[in-house]
């Protein structure tokens, strides 16, 4: 059995992920910052816009699962960033960020703005920009998720 390219798109766009980030990752390393993560980025730029949030509110604001930006936040935990404390209720927790997080402000925002300008060249060498291709894919599959399409390709498959 021969699988093709096009078939492997989980496969290929982890790998494209995977890319993407160790070479933003490398960066911090240059940085002198091994240890801090590319998903660590928009988190901590958030809270040092607008202040202490609830995770469901970082979840929202960056564009992840709930269940994505608890990992990330109990990563930052683990790693002096950000605290947590109680919300108005048991349900939420209010992240805040530590005082080792606002002194990487700096370099953060300088790394952001040359990450961005050099996303926007590699997208500029594309045949059409990757940024519109995902939000676009993420649409798609909120209209249509892909466990449906799976169904419906294959109905005796669940029959």
């Amino acid at each position: 059995m021969t699988i093709l390219r096009s078939e492997l798109l989980g496969t290929r766009l982890r790998h494209l992920l995977d890319l993407l980030d160790g070479d933003v990752a490398a960066v911090y390393a240059d940085l002198g910052l091994a240890w801090f993560r590319p998903r660590f980025t928009p988190v901590v730029r958030l809270l040092a816009a607008s202040g202490p949030q609830p995770i469901r509110d970082l979840a929202e604001a960056i564009g992840v699962t709930h269940s994505a930006a608890s990992q990330t936040v109990a990563q930052m935990v683990k790693a002096d960033l950000v605290t947590l404390s109680p919300g108005a209720d048991a349900r939420h927790r209010i992240v805040r960020l530590t005082r080792k997080a606002e002194e990487l402000l700096p370099v953060l925002d300088a790394e952001w703005a040359a990450t961005t300008a050099a996303a926007k060249e590699f997208e500029a060498e594309l045949a059409h920009p990757l940024s519109r291709l995902v939000d676009e894919a993420i649409e798609a599959l909120r209209t249509r998720p892909m466990r449906q399409r799976i169904a419906d390709a294959a109905p005796d498959l669940f029959g």
